[in-house]
């Protein structure tokens, strides 16, 4: 059947946020997590201690993300980076397409719909990747719409469902704590609905939050169902409290409002609560439960924008549909669209075909370009050509290196080199990332953390503090340089 125009819509909106979500891997965690999935699927082991570091060496590592890292690992050794890229915006643009369907169940324009969804997938942009994360975006994507739907008393499959995906989502990543607190959220929004409406008995209110409660208890159970069992539910806690983390890594500070990245979530959380402010219809207190703790949870962390734009989304585009269609201009767009021309079977089949084959070359093409620029954005964003004269020149260790380039020289060099610092902050504590800041930056006492640890090569950045310093000292001989990395060897 050949789409309407209104369907096309959703077809071309779905095609446009893969096309933009498949671009070059530039997250620097990628490398580690790439080669801690080759690590498990040639050892047939999951590593419970660190592995890949001089410093943490033995000390304990919760690999909380395995089974996204054999994913990946795999993915990339069938289909390289064009599979894990085309993959990964799938991914993201399935998670999209569930938000755009609970836009529809409450009856909002296609249009309408589409356009608070594209607002909606915009402000969460900068944390799209191939990363372990977009499986949070799914997971979060998914419990959303179930929990949703329950709340709304819709018709829907088993919410019990929530169960074995919990189970999924532990062992992908960490965001499964969002799991929990999405049911918890889903029982008290329903509470403070009764609470403030008084629409039902408290008896009602009661055979409602039931299955809740024992879901969110089996799902609570279903967590510890992964390889570091209860250890897992510590964890969470742990990141979220860490000063260090919160302090230096950018997604984990609020969101600076004034870098261009984050217009399209300011916008979003302004443009939300404006419409839900003048709009003439209420939501339920239990919507604006979630709305706020997410919006909360955003404002506080930027890497958690996603989670409050798969809650803002249908809100926005609901109320907006509302306040459009109070003016007679916009009822017009109530209008049924015309009746489709009457063309034979076989022309509508070749047509929808026709129509699938472009959508297919469009999305090829963009993976085709995303993979095309991968090189290139390795060699800028990371230290390939350094790396290159330590596998010909094989410069002595232990190593200090930058931080984010950490995950890169991970899979790269290992197991012949080991790095000072990288990505999973988590293992190296505040302890070592402030003392690796410490050097980095140039602060006093700087040499004490080199020689403490006995540091023989040192990979920075060539405008660091660090690189500065040791340019001037005489105990440190610089042997490679480039416009992006610079490489000292202690004399």
């Amino acid at each position: 059947m050949l789409p309407s125009s209104r369907g096309l819509l959703v077809f071309v909106l779905m095609l446009l946020i893969f096309s933009v979500a498949a671009q070059p891997i530039t997250d620097p965690d990628f490398w580690w997590h790439l080669r801690t999935g080759q690590y498990i699927v040639e050892t047939k082991s999951i590593p419970y201690t660190d592995i890949f570091s001089t410093l943490r060496f033995g000390s304990e590592w919760v690999t909380h993300e395995w089974l996204s890292e054999v994913f990946i690992y795999s993915v990339f050794r069938t289909l390289g980076y064009g599979g894990l890229i085309a993959i990964f915006s799938f991914l993201i643009t399935a998670a999209f397409w569930i938000v755009y369907q609970r836009c529809r169940k409450r009856g909002v324009h296609r249009y309408v719909a589409g356009f608070a969804l594209l607002l909606g997938a915009a402000a969460t942009m900068p944390t799209w990747g191939v990363r372990p994360q977009m499986f949070s975006l799914l997971f979060g994507s998914i419990f959303i719409s179930f929990l949703d739907r329950y709340s709304g008393r819709e018709a829907m499959p088993s919410i019990w469902w929530l169960a074995p995906l919990m189970i999924l989502w532990v062992n992908m990543h960490a965001g499964f704590a969002l799991g929990l607190v999405l049911i918890l959220l889903t029982i008290a929004g329903l509470l403070l609905d009764w609470l403030l409406l008084r629409k039902d008995s408290l008896a009602d209110v009661w055979r409602r939050t039931r299955p809740l409660c024992w879901v969110l208890i089996i799902c609570g159970a279903a967590v510890s169902l992964n390889p570091s069992g209860i250890r897992i539910y510590s964890y969470p806690f742990e990141t979220l409290t860490s000063p260090a983390m919160m302090q230096y890594i950018n997604e984990w500070k609020s969101p600076d409002f004034h870098e261009p990245m984050f217009q399209a979530l300011g916008l979003l959380i302004v443009a939300t609560f404006s419409v839900l402010a003048v709009s003439n219809k209420r939501p339920r207190p239990g919507e604006l439960l979630l709305l706020a703790a997410t919006g909360w949870a955003t404002l506080r962390s930027a890497r958690n924008a996603p989670f409050f734009a798969l809650v803002a989304i249908p809100l926005l585009a609901e109320h907006s549909w509302d306040l459009i269609t109070t003016h007679p201009w916009g009822r017009r767009l109530n209008t049924p669209e015309k009746p489709e021309l009457r063309i034979r079977p076989a022309l509508k089949i070749g047509l929808t075909l026709l129509l699938l084959v472009l959508g297919l070359t469009v999305a090829a093409l963009s993976i085709q370009q995303a993979v095309a620029k991968q090189v290139i954005v390795e060699a800028r964003e990371f230290p390939a050509a350094a790396v290159d004269f330590m596998v010909a020149q094989r410069p002595p260790q232990p190593i200090y290196n930058d931080y984010i380039w950490g995950g890169y020289l991970i899979w790269r060099l290992y197991p012949g080199y080991r790095v000072y610092i990288d990505g999973r902050a988590d293992v190296y504590g505040d302890g070592l990332i402030n003392e690796f800041l410490q050097v980095k930056d140039g602060k006093t006492a700087w040499r004490e953390p080199l020689d403490n640890h006995g540091i023989r090569t040192v990979l920075v950045k060539p405008d660091e503090a660090l690189a500065s310093l040791l340019r001037q000292d005489g105990a440190w001989q610089n042997v490679f340089e480039d416009k992006y990395s610079v490489i000292f060897v202690r004399r």
